[in-house]
């Protein structure tokens, strides 16, 4: 057991939204950042396309990137959300590029040099600004070595946050709030007790529940579990969002095949090269995500294929590997080289839709206690994020959470006081790790078959059943035996894939990224969110077994 570590902001999470948070608070408070890997593992460093914002006023409007999110969210969009992110878009791109991200630039007619501009599914403008194809690993690498030389930021890898400590946990009086988290050291074993003024979940999403899936290993719904736990409500869970195109190759495990590849011209085609998408929507591949999604997924099954193909060896060569570096590298280690032939791919899960509710300045339900990035549900994305409007919700969150938080920080009050260590008195090592093995992939199996990017009533209702006697499986184990990581992730799973599940079956239509045979038109009149709000008992304490 180690001695609690007290900060001004506690931040959970290292990626985007997390790093971005802590660099615009860290000049006036202290900092502690917990990562659950090397800040190299977050999914952030694997986003390719880009962000979107309007950075071309003399093509492109403010209204129109507002429209573009409002249709892709399928009437579900908080309009004001979505205006207010919009228009924070310019100023988040000067943020970053005053922190060096070295978007790519492309030389004018006149010899004067410009950030290049794409275009990806779903927007009727070019206004994604990247950095080459990994726009990702350009953000996150800047921004990592701005909080590593920052004197007010402590960063603390390889630690994974086991649950919020809140004042009701700990049955104090007053109104419920915020105080720190325990969190397991990966590498050692311990667990310490982290307070704090203020904590911000930014631990991504929940896409490691499925089988195949483009996220790192470390989305496993940790954040919304979390404040699921101390008390928060989620909103529009049943939306995950199925990037249409990853590598289909058994040793290329979840590498993603970015959507501005069919922005600059990719095709669709089945392996006898016929194309398809102009048979399910006229905007053919540059369609929004779940309708690309959903062919290709119908053409596999009425096919029985394993993978389609996306061709983009009709462009020069040069153009590829310029534009395409790393996917064009990373394809010709298997063998693939794309300037010559077509890639197979498959659909994989690629985004949390929903997550912890929260307000424009990123606050919960729970006092002192924000969420940021992929965890959270602002609003913006409906019931279908656009193209690279994830990245630009990061930055614009990770601001407005910094100013809610710096204007609070003068005036706070008392500290959050002694906190109790984490309790293993009553708890063994565990015995049989192979039960937690095997729980984990019954369940990503399951949630694949039956909580996918096609679902039924009958298949839903088989997935609760499964969850609900893994949950109890699971809860045992936890009761009895001291944490580890795997455990600890599997927990946090099974309760986001509950989440999931019972809020697809409480949506009785298809809308966005939802879609049930059993109820295939989407309702009329005004959509309604599909908001949970946890029961007392399932607001856990601070151990299963307390």
């Amino acid at each position: 057991m180690k001695t609690p570590q007290f900060s001004d902001v506690l931040i959970i999470g290292g990626g985007a939204a997390g790093l971005s948070l802590a660099l615009r608070v860290a000049d006036k408070a202290r900092v502690t950042i917990l990562a659950k890997a090397a800040l190299t593992e977050s999914a952030s460093l694997y986003a390719q396309g880009g962000v979107a914002a309007v950075l071309n006023g003399q093509e492109d409007t403010f209204d129109s990137h507002i429209q573009d999110t409002l249709n892709a969210g399928a009437g579900l969009c908080r309009r004001d959300t979505v205006e207010f992110v919009v228009r924070q878009g310019p100023e988040a791109i000067h943020w970053l590029i005053d922190r060096g991200v070295p978007f790519s630039q492309e030389k004018q007619a006149n010899g004067a040099m410009e950030y290049h501009l794409t275009r990806e599914g779903g927007h009727s403008h070019r206004r994604v600004i990247h950095a080459e194809d990994a726009t990702g690993r350009a953000v996150e690498t800047t921004l990592e070595s701005l909080v590593r030389r920052h004197p007010n930021i402590t960063l603390h890898e390889s630690h994974i946050a086991i649950d919020l400590i809140t004042s009701r946990k700990l049955g104090r009086t007053g109104p419920d709030r915020c105080l720190g988290v325990y969190a397991l050291n990966r590498k050692s074993g311990h667990i310490t007790t982290y307070s704090a003024h203020f904590v911000a979940l930014a631990t991504g999403g929940a896409c490691k529940a499925y089988l195949y899936t483009s996220n790192p290993d470390t989305s496993t719904g940790d954040g919304i579990a979390m404040a699921w736990r101390a008390g928060c409500r989620v909103a529009n869970m049943e939306f995950i969002q199925f990037h249409p195109t990853c590598l289909y190759h058994p040793r290329a495990k979840s590498f993603l095949i970015s959507e501005a590849v069919r922005g600059e011209g990719g095709r669709l085609t089945l392996p006898n090269g016929k194309p398809f998408m102009q048979d399910h929507d006229p905007r053919g591949e540059l369609a929004s995500r779940d309708i690309v999604a959903r062919a290709i997924d119908y053409e596999m099954k009425r096919g029985g294929l394993d993978y389609i193909h996306l061709d983009i060896s009709h462009k020069p060569a040069d153009f590829i590997k310029s534009h395409f570096p790393t996917i064009y590298e990373r394809c010709k280690e298997y063998g693939y080289d794309i300037t010559r032939e077509p890639i197979p791919v498959v659909p994989a899960a690629h985004y949390t839709g929903g997550g912890v509710m929260t307000d424009l300045s990123a606050r919960t339900d729970l006092d002192r206690l924000y969420a940021v990035g992929e965890c959270a549900y602002t609003g913006l994305h409906g019931a279908n994020r656009l193209a690279s409007n994830s990245l630009l919700e990061c930055l614009v969150f990770a601001k407005t959470a910094a100013e809610d938080i710096l204007k609070q920080l003068p005036v706070v009050g008392q500290l959050p006081g002694d906190l109790p260590p984490w309790d293993e008195s009553r708890v063994t090592d565990p015995d049989e790790q192979v039960v937690v093995s095997h729980n984990w992939d019954e369940l990503r199996r399951g949630m694949w078959s039956y909580v996918g990017i096609v679902r039924t009533t009958k298949r839903l209702q088989r997935a609760q059943h499964r969850v609900t006697m893994l949950k109890e499986e699971v809860r045992e184990f936890y009761s009895n035996f001291k944490v580890t990581n795997d455990l600890i992730e599997l927990r946090n799973l099974l309760l986001v894939s509950e989440l999931i599940i019972r809020s697809a079956l409480a949506r009785k239509e298809s809308r966005g990224l939802h879609y049930t045979r059993d109820y295939p038109k989407t309702l009329p009149g005004t959509p309604q969110d599909t908001v949970l709000t946890p029961e007392p008992h399932e607001a856990s304490g601070r151990r299963a077994n307390a």
